[in-house]
């Protein structure tokens, strides 16, 4: 049976910690689906069809990792694409909390998944989607922390 994962967030935008974290991913599992999750809740800075395409140009050289987005819980999906593991990075103690509680919910909801976190490699840990959005909101160029060119999508 293929190990797969679903790496889920809301990748507003994509950062080159996610980047890491799906590369190091592709060293565990035979496939990694990036979830790009709608939120009801939040109103997204970067369009979302836009980023689904930003991130596929990125892993264009990698067949083994796809992108979908998704309106439902996460564990449903999972569920419903074979991914028996999510697939998460962690930056400090403080994702740790956050994730950790997300990751019994899931368990909950779809007693077969499994959450595997992942460190994020020291270099990148200072990264977040926040941050970027900020510099970028300001005229900030942010191509040091994204794996693709921003000005090319239309930002």
């Amino acid at each position: 049976m293929p190990r797969i994962a679903l790496f889920p967030g809301s990748f507003d935008p994509f950062t080159k910690g996610h980047e890491d974290i799906v590369l190091r991913g592709l060293q565990l599992f035979d496939e990694i689906i990036i979830g790009i999750g709608r939120n009801a809740n939040k109103q997204r800075y970067f369009a979302l069809e836009q980023m689904v395409g930003l991130i596929e140009q990125t892993f264009r050289g990698y067949p083994a990792v796809r992108v979908v987005s998704y309106d439902d819980l996460t564990a449903n999906v999972a569920r419903e694409m074979g991914a028996r593991f999510l697939l998460r990075g962690l930056r400090n103690t403080t994702d740790f909390e956050y994730e950790n509680g997300i990751s019994q919910v899931n368990r909950f909801v779809y007693e077969d998944v499994e959450t595997v976190f992942l460190i994020t490699s020291p270099h990148l840990a200072p990264i977040s989607s926040s941050i970027i959005r900020d510099l970028h909101r300001y005229g900030k160029n942010v191509d040091a922390f994204v794996p693709y060119k921003l000005e090319t999508a239309g930002y």
